[in-house]
């Protein structure tokens, strides 16, 4: 009797064991799934400030261009490319650009087909390059702009395919911005906070948006009556103050 009473004993010892060890399991399992579950992002803020900064581009890159259609021969149309080109890069440099601020950026030689009853017919030679001219100080003579692109369209371009304008201090500039849009965020975050009557803890990320600044090129006129104006007048380009904006994402815990 003794013996069974023992033993009886030793089981319930051993269920109890048991069962302690099934719900400290449970416990473990409900803390994992919770931690998994719940969102840490409910317990933080975002908030987007905006940074702007006024400048006034004292860089301009002007990309023009010699498109030759339909020449006989291949060599053909590289040799009145090359010259035409050529007799640019000089008019260029009679206003001041330097070899340094010249920048090939296109060079292509393609057969033309003609097609007649879906007979194709080869009827010559396509070439056209691109040159990127960077005109610097434009600040304190914006007429440069205008005298380059005068100059290379006497010279025989009949391609300017774009304008666009830069600053030399860019970094300084979105630096600037951008501790403009971290002070705007910081701001909005402290009225949300207080609005939603809570408290904000450390930041503990962010990212940004570079949402407008130089490298946008403006179109100003392609082929068509370009090539030997020599009568052009200097064309007005005028670039006035521009903006750069940048915006910040910061994230705030939330106390």
């Amino acid at each position: 009797m003794e013996n069974n009473q023992a033993c009886c004993g030793g089981h319930k010892k051993i269920a109890l064991k048991i069962v302690g060890l099934v719900l400290l399991t449970s416990i473990v399992v409900v803390a994992i799934l919770r931690d998994r579950i719940v969102n840490q992002q409910q317990y933080q803020v975002s908030v987007v400030g905006q940074g702007k900064v006024s400048y006034q581009p004292d860089v301009a890159n002007i990309t023009v261009g010699i498109q030759i259609d339909k020449v006989a021969k291949a060599e053909d149309a590289l040799m009145q490319l090359n010259s035409k080109m050529n007799g640019i890069v000089s008019a260029l440099k009679t206003v001041g650009v330097k070899d340094e601020d010249l920048k090939t950026q296109n060079y292509s030689l393609l057969p033309q087909y003609d097609y007649t009853d879906n007979v194709s017919t080869l009827s010559g030679y396509n070439a056209n390059e691109q040159l990127v001219v960077k005109i610097n100080n434009i600040k304190s003579d914006p007429s440069l702009v205008g005298k380059a692109v005068e100059a290379a369209s006497k010279a025989g371009a009949n391609q300017i395919v774009g304008i666009a304008y830069d600053v030399s201090n860019l970094e300084e500039l979105k630096q600037a911005a951008r501790l403009q849009a971290i002070s705007d965020a910081r701001n909005k975050a402290g009225v949300l906070a207080s609005a939603a009557d809570v408290r904000l803890d450390r930041v503990i990320g962010w990212w940004e948006n570079f949402v407008q600044g130089p490298g946008v090129s403006n179109a100003y006129y392609d082929k068509g009556g370009l090539g030997g104006a020599g009568g052009a007048v200097s064309p007005s380009l005028p670039n006035g103050n521009q903006e750069i904006i940048i915006e910040i994402n910061v994230n705030y815990r939330i106390k």
